[in-house]
């Protein structure tokens, strides 16, 4: 039984993102020592609206060895400095998440509480101010810096808005020219043994198709991990009350910015992901709120450029499994868990899970010890990415009933927590291992208005003539470095222009 002998054989159930992506990492780090066969079928539509990414992609791109230029190109791609918050806080307000640090540190002494100082002391200047990735993208500008740039701006990490559907496409030609095996048809059954293994999946067409270990791939439905093993699901509604997404893309009426916009309206909000092509626009709702009608007519109302397809309804619980992986099966992607894409988590999920699966892989059977360990590593992951997009929803200051009820609703201790240590030390509080840094929680926080009352104090031991000149210098770095830069329209025509789709 699986659960006894070496893994020789791996079904993974369902295509998609999710479902080429396990068959890419899978067949590029074990391919020699695994029989890979994936089932998907063409009838089942994959959700496949998320096409805006976080820096962690470039790490799986990487070690798949794709080359950065033709990625781009092949998935009509552009690139992401960070996403533009507008409204969040309240109606005609705005704020950038930027995948960059704000300002620069100094020894002992992180800028954020140098920022703070100077507040206290009646200076005022905007933090975006000393953001490099925001000048560079309120400019709309995008270079690669080379890596023996100096400067004390350091790098300028970014990820990519792309479409999921040709990325897909891409890794299935990777996977397939590695040894995995596709087979067409919907599953029909899913045998198990007495001990509660999976044996194998039966299709329509009565196809048995067998394996010693199934990777869940089957999106939202979670065929294996849900239905035939039962695994329960954790529902975190009463902090996510979003419950609908609707979903359509429009012809672009302008060269694509290097950054995502995310706009709060009454009872949800709406992004847009610039791509070479098309742009790509959904609308995040409470069915509560909004029916379906009242919300195709909001998101028609809201984007740029002339709809290309039909708005798509897409209908979604937030939370996870309690187990991600049990006995011999584990999900991936929204079989898994689903955490809505307003930091675009989604793709970094399906990531992370697969490269722990491989660094747990079992050799000689099945160990508990091993599953305990990657489902209590992976939830804590969901745990501090679910947190980090409450925060979103509880600090605002709008009026409407929506937002009254989110800024008003208990949240997780483990979130109280982090806003009450920002609030009264203004400290550095997140942990280094998690996916968002504490930067990124102090550009949400101070962003939605909330601001420290205190500082570090290695801030004090500035002189104000040393505090004046680092603030200077810091602007006049990212000045002079954004005046470099080429625009990002002129950078994706010279490095990465669209390749027309087959």
């Amino acid at each position: 039984m699986a659960q006894d002998n070496q893994i020789n054989n791996i079904v993974i159930v369902g295509g998609g993102t999710s479902g080429w992506i396990s068959a890419a990492l899978l067949s590029q780090v074990l391919g020699k020592n695994l029989n890979i066969t994936l089932v998907e079928s063409d009838q089942i539509a994959t959700i496949g609206v998320g096409e805006a990414t976080i820096p962690p992609l470039m790490r799986l791109n990487k070690i798949l060895d794709l080359d950065e230029s033709n990625f781009v190109s092949s998935t009509q791609g552009s690139f992401k400095l960070g996403i533009d918050f507008v409204n969040w806080k309240r109606i005609g307000e705005r704020y950038m998440h930027t995948f960059g640090k704000v300002g620069v540190d100094s020894k002992f002494c992180d800028f954020p509480s140098l920022w703070r100082r100077s507040l206290a002391e009646g200076r005022s200047s905007d933090f975006w101010d000393y953001s490099f990735h925001y000048q560079v993208a309120r400019q709309n500008k995008f270079t690669k810096l080379p890596k023996n740039l100096k400067s004390i701006l350091g790098k300028l990490p970014y990820a990519y808005h792309f479409d999921a559907s040709l990325y897909a496409k891409l890794l299935k030609t990777y996977s397939e020219d590695r040894g995995v095996k596709r087979i067409e048809g919907i599953i029909e059954d899913v045998n198990k043994t007495k001990e509660g293994f999976i044996s194998s999946v039966r299709l329509e067409n009565n196809q048995e198709i067998k394996g010693d270990f199934f990777i869940d791939c089957s999106g939202i439905r979670s065929l294996l991990l849900g239905k035939a093993l039962n695994v329960e699901f954790e529902d975190w509604g009463e902090w996510l009350p979003c419950d609908s997404a609707l979903a359509v893309q429009t012809k672009n009426i302008h060269a694509p910015p290097p950054y995502t916009v995310s706009t709060a309206l009454p009872c949800g909000w709406q992004w847009r992901i610039p791509l070479q092509h098309r742009t790509g626009n959904g609308l995040v709702y409470s069915s509560c709120y909004w029916d379906v009608e009242e919300a195709t007519k909001v998101l028609l109302e809201n984007v740029e450029g002339e709809p290309i397809n039909e708005p798509r309804l897409i209908k979604f619980r937030t939370g996870m499994r309690k187990e991600q992986w049990k006995n011999n099966c584990v999900g991936i992607g929204l079989a898994g868990g689903f955490i809505e894409p307003l930091e675009s988590t989604s793709i970094h999920f399906i990531q992370r899970a697969v490269l722990k699966l491989i660094n747990k892989f079992p050799r000689n059977g099945i160990k508990q010890a091993e599953i305990n360990r990657f489902n209590r590593e992976l939830h804590d992951e969901y745990y501090n990415v679910r947190d980090f997009i409450i925060l979103h929803y509880h600090l605002n200051e709008r009026d409407e009933e929506f937002w009254v009820k989110c800024r008003e609703m208990d949240i997780p201790e483990t979130l109280k927590e982090k806003i009450d240590i920002f609030h009264e030390c203004g400290k550095n509080f997140a942990d280094s291992e998690m996916l968002f840094s504490p930067s990124s929680w102090y550009q949400v926080m101070v962003g939605q208005g909330l601001m420290p009352k205190d500082y570090h104090p290695f801030a004090d031991t500035f002189t104000e003539e040393q505090m004046e000149n680092r603030l200077l210098r810091i602007k006049s770095a990212i000045e002079l470095q954004v005046s470099k830069m080429s625009s990002h329209a002129e950078f994706i025509q010279k490095f990465c222009p669209a390749r027309p789709p087959e």
